[in-house]
This record gives C-alpha cells, structure tokens and sequence, in this order.
C-alpha cells in the first residue's frame, strides 16, 4: 500500500518515521519543508501539494494541528479532495472536532473513498516507539483494510463506532489527562510549600491510588525543571475547548470543564502559547514563591518499552473478551 503522510509536527514526524522503519512506501508533505526533507534519507518520497500527493498514494494520512489545518488540507483549490479517486482511503490522526471528521469523511466517501478519524493517545515518546494507543472511528471493514498499518503505528487499536466517535474519545481523554495535569500541580506545590521531600512525594503518588499516566510522566519533567512533553498551552485550550464544546452541544452541565479551560487561559496569557503545558505550575510557584524541583529527574520522557506489534483491543462485553489481541 502507498502511504502519504500529511503533517510532520512532534508527533506526526514520529508517526511517519514508524512507518519507514519498517519498510513502507510513504510520501510526505509538511508547510516546513524541513521537516518533509528530514524523512528523505530514511527513504521518504516528497510531495508538492496535497493534491499531488493524493494522486499518488493509496492511502492519505493527515496529522495536523487544528480543524482548520485539516479543511485547508482537505478543501483547498489543490487539496486532497480534488485528486481524490475511487478506493483511496483517508485517515484523519489529527485531534479534531467530531463534526468536521464527519463532513469531510462524508465528502470523501461521496468520492467513492473510505474515512476513518483515527487520533492517537500516550504521548510524543510512545509515538517514537510506536507504542501509541490509537482510537478508530469508520466502518468495520475500512478499520480490517487498514488494521496492518495502524498496527505499525502503534500497540493498542480501539475500533470505536461509527466516523466521528474516535474524536470524540480523542478530546475526552486529553481532557482527562489536563485535569490530572492541573490537579498534580497542586498536589506538588503543596507538597513543596509544606517542606515535603518531593522525590518522596512523586513515589508516594506514584505507588498510591492517586497515580496516573499523567504523574509517570508528566510530573517527571515538571520536577526536572525542563517541563518539556512536546505538548503546548495552545494545543490544551483547543483540546479542551472542543471537549468543552461537546458536553455544550449535548446540554451536559459540567463544571470542571470550564475551570480547567480557564486555568489554561490564563496560563497562556501570562507565559505564552506555545509554553509548555507542564509549565501551568508556574502560576502556583508564582504565587507561593517556590520552585518545584526535585533531583534526578529527567527532562524529557522515553519510552523504554520494547515495540510491540499492534493489536486490537476489545470493549468488555464484546467476542473476542476484553484484552484479547487480535493480531494484524
């Protein structure tokens, strides 16, 4: 299958070199020409326009930073929609809101192509090694075509429901993993303030049951001081804005949801946009006087698990039982 890959930010850039370790056909096409010509020695092909690259490949990978990234991408006067042909398949791995994924899968279809929103979960450093998680949203027989290869991108595949339903888990989990953010930054400016040893307090939280994804990693390069996770204050606000946006649109009533958004906000306002969103602690250090450091941490995470084939992973309740792997 010819692979093009569209989108070669901290993420996507992990993404398509996964794929050309292992040998697959990939064109690549980022607005910094850079980063697409950083791929050509590993054996990326380049590609001038979307559009010249849907002619070429079979299957179109987009990994982009916003919804509007991806309608520029799909819509432009030489985006992929205008060369796409009958049987091409396009996958949607960017964080994005629901009802676009949707649109312009509907308009891909109309085409006589396949869609799949198919965002991934676990961080830059699991997207190294292609340890991802990645939620799946599209029709059964679309996820089996293209199964083989998600399964070289990352570990854990969900197939999530129809188009759209991947997105939707996307922005619940980042939201989870932003309200875990927010409250260990609390939880460590406290420890700090009360004279708490804070390698002991990493440990003690870690091996308790208020341990979390978010604390192995995130908490270990704010207590370095780097507070670098390769994700930024801008990329938080649209996460949780379109989290946010979703529960509106349902007419759920939350109240976290607002509070954390506007945490975000404000840290962006005072430390920048593109500040690294660990470093939402220093709004707390600021106001208590305090750095919160410990020693011996590191400042960025690996991922030091082995690369383990992916496989589909299967709700509870569902034949295959829970846990099951089907292997690609």
């Amino acid at each position: 299958m010819r692979i093009g890959f569209i989108g070669l930010g901290n993420v996507g850039a992990q993404l398509a070199s996964n794929l050309l370790r292992h040998g697959l056909d990939l064109t690549v096409l980022d607005l910094d020409p850079q980063r697409a010509n950083h791929l050509v020695p590993l054996g990326a092909k380049l590609a001038e326009t979307p559009r010249q690259l849907a002619l070429e490949v079979d299957l179109i990978i987009t990994c982009l930073p916003s919804p509007s990234a991806s309608r520029e991408v799909m819509e432009a006067p030489d985006g992929v929609l205008t060369s796409l042909t009958p049987g091409k398949i396009w996958l949607e791995m960017s964080t994005t809101d629901r009802l676009e994924a949707v649109r312009l899968g509907e308009r891909v279809e109309a085409l006589g192509g396949f869609a799949m929103d198919c965002p991934v979960s676990g961080g830059c450093h699991r997207a190294a090694t292609g340890n991802i998680s990645i939620f799946a949203g599209g029709q059964r027989a679309t996820f089996e075509k293209v199964l083989p290869v998600l399964a070289v991108l990352g570990q854990r595949i969900l197939h999530t429901g129809p188009l759209g339903s991947a997105s939707s888990l996307k922005v619940l989990t980042n939201y989870l993993c932003t309200v875990h953010l927010a409250a260990l930054c609390e939880a460590l400016t406290v420890a700090k303030v009360a004279g708490i040893d804070l390698n002991t307090c990493y440990e003690a939280i870690r091996i308790s049951s208020g341990n979390s994804f978010v604390h192995e990693t995130e908490s270990q390069v704010i207590l370095n001081g780097s507070r670098d996770i390769s994700f930024t204050m801008d990329l938080v606000i649209k996460d949780v804005g379109l989290f946010d946006a979703l529960a509106r649109d349902l007419k759920v009533p939350l109240e976290l949801s607002p509070l954390v958004l506007g945490i975000f906000k404000d840290g962006a306002e005072r430390y920048g946009l593109r500040e690294f969103s660990p470093n939402i602690i220093r709004r707390l250090e600021d106001a208590c006087g305090v750095k919160v450091i410990g020693s011996g941490f590191p400042a960025q995470i690996t991922d030091l698990e082995p690369k383990v084939h992916g496989y589909e992973v299967t709700p509870l309740g569902t034949n295959p039982p829970r846990g099951a792997e089907s292997r690609a």
